[in-house]
């Protein structure tokens, strides 16, 4: 499967109107705070951390500063909620496991589409949810999992995942393959591994799928969906556990979610990312 490249150039094209309306026509803060009474790390500063790297459809060009991709896009919108301007905005990166341990922060807020689950929340604070997915399986040309056309299908087959994730779980709740989930660091080394036939197949969200496999892997296949509440994803922004920020930041989310800024830039980014066959 492809990426629409109309649709592409589109959601590139709007970038800029995207950009202009975080900087201007963005909604009034919803805290009563303002952005330099605001407890963040630094004051009248917001600093926010994705992964290093951080895929499309998530941040394009692995430049979050630009506002350009799903997760971006919403990172600024939530700050514009809280009354801070773009250029108030610091970017910081994180591994994925390193931003939900225990411990201090170097952010007020991370998203590289974490999941909200109970065992994570006892070692940090999630926000609202910002976006609802499914996790998906994913190959290549010529892999033995070319052909699987159902969860019975992949039982023999070595199936990965960057570990502590729900794609992980995914793999050993409802796929159940005989030699268990294959674990990897991130999922930039699952992809990796797929490519160079270390697994036949890997699970990852439902975005990262389609751009993973129109884009990074050649000749990249959707085998389809994982059905079922273990598949299921709320992303939601993480902050450290107890933080003063979390009512703020899930009353920017409420907002966001209640006038259709959500709704408006998954139109933007992800519209192109849907469809897949369910896998049973």
């Amino acid at each position: 499967m492809s990426i629409s490249i109309k649709k592409v150039a589109i959601a590139l094209a709007t970038s800029a109107a995207l950009a202009f309306t975080l900087s201007g026509c963005a909604p009034a803060a919803t805290p009563e705070a303002a952005p330099n009474e605001l407890p963040t790390i630094t004051a009248g500063k917001l600093t926010i951390g994705t992964g290093l790297p951080a895929y499309e459809p998530w941040v394009v060009g692995d430049a979050p500063e630009n506002a350009e991709g799903f997760e971006a896009a919403v990172a600024y919108a939530v700050a514009a909620e809280l009354g801070f301007a773009p250029e108030d905005v610091i970017w910081v990166r994180t591994t994925f496991d390193e931003a939900i341990a225990p411990g201090a922060k170097t952010f007020d807020f991370n998203l590289q589409q974490y999941s909200i689950t109970p065992e994570r929340a006892e070692a940090i604070d999630f926000s609202s949810a910002y976006y609802e997915t499914a996790q998906t399986v994913i190959t290549v040309k010529g892999s033995a999992a070319a052909g699987a056309k159902s969860l019975a299908d992949l039982k023999g087959l070595l199936i990965g995942a960057a570990t502590g994730t729900t794609s992980f779980s995914a793999i050993e709740n409802v796929i159940m393959p005989t030699s268990g989930a294959q674990a990897f660091n991130s999922n930039d080394d699952a992809k990796a591994a797929l490519a160079s036939g270390q697994v036949d197949a890997i699970v990852v969200d439902l975005p990262t799928a389609f751009f993973l496999t129109a884009v990074e892997l050649d000749g990249g296949i959707i085998l389809g969906q994982l059905a079922g509440a273990e598949a299921g994803d709320s992303f939601g922004l993480v902050l450290d556990k107890g933080s003063p920020l979390t009512a703020a930041v899930s009353a920017a989310v409420d907002a966001l979610r209640a006038s259709g800024r959500l709704a408006e830039l998954e139109s933007i980014w992800l519209a192109d990312f849907a469809g897949a066959p369910v896998l049973k």
